[in-house]
């Protein structure tokens, strides 16, 4: 079996290329490969506890990067699920297109406002203090309201287009960063610019109507680097 261990803000994944692969500790997820086809790969995304992700702006983007390496290119298609995310190299930084944003009206539950943001997956976005995210997390993550389970953020503006956030990944726990939790908060606050700093790294969110953008790091860390 051929992997390679990646990180991007804090987010550490494994490519997998092929069914055989071990969860370590430390993983934030394995990013398995089902196909290649020259500048298009195929993946699955695994969280830590066995369940798949539908989709993760991170984990993404590190397929998008591990498919350069392998290809010599500087742009990638990952397809993932029902999505196609474009990958391209942006100087030692990778741009993805995500795709469309659904922003839903605010709703409260058990107390706690929040907004409701699909990116592919489900997120539910808490404006206030991103230290509440311990309690707010696994609370919001496994609510009736959210039968398939849902990814929780806290954020707070701190300037026109700075937020701070922290995240809990629904299947994972709080991790460092989320790609897709970028854009969810970016999307709530209905901001078309904005740079959302997780204690893991900055990942820089853009918007154009409902569709969107995320430029962040991708890189290899350990294990067996791609081959072509």
């Amino acid at each position: 079996m051929t992997s390679s261990r990646w990180h991007a803000h804090g987010n550490v994944y494994l490519v997998a290329e092929s069914a055989e692969y071990t969860m370590d500790d430390g993983l934030d997820g394995v990013v398995q490969v089902l196909g290649v086809d020259v500048d298009e790969v195929t993946i699955a995304i695994v969280n830590p506890d066995g369940s798949l992700a539908e989709m993760s702006g991170n984990g993404t983007r590190i397929a998008g990067a591990w498919l350069m390496e392998r290809t010599g290119a500087d742009h990638a298609l990952v397809n993932v699920g029902p999505r196609i995310v474009a990958v391209r190299r942006v100087g030692d930084l990778y741009e993805s297109e995500l795709g469309d944003v659904e922003v839903g009206e605010a709703e409260t539950v058990d107390g706690i406002e929040f907004v409701p943001v699909v990116v592919g997956n489900p997120h539910a976005v808490v404006i206030g203090d991103p230290g509440r995210l311990p309690e707010i997390g696994p609370l919001l993550e496994t609510h009736p309201r959210f039968p398939n389970r849902t990814n929780v953020q806290v954020a707070r503006v701190d300037a026109p287009g700075e937020v701070t956030a922290r995240v809990w990944e629904r299947g994972v726990g709080e991790t460092q960063s989320s790609g897709t939790s970028a854009i969810a908060v970016a999307a709530a606050f209905g901001a078309t610019d904005v740079k959302v700093r997780f204690p893991g790294g900055d990942l820089h969110v853009r918007l154009d109507g409902e569709y969107a953008y995320l430029t962040g790091t991708a890189e290899l860390s350990s294990g067996v680097a791609p081959e072509p």
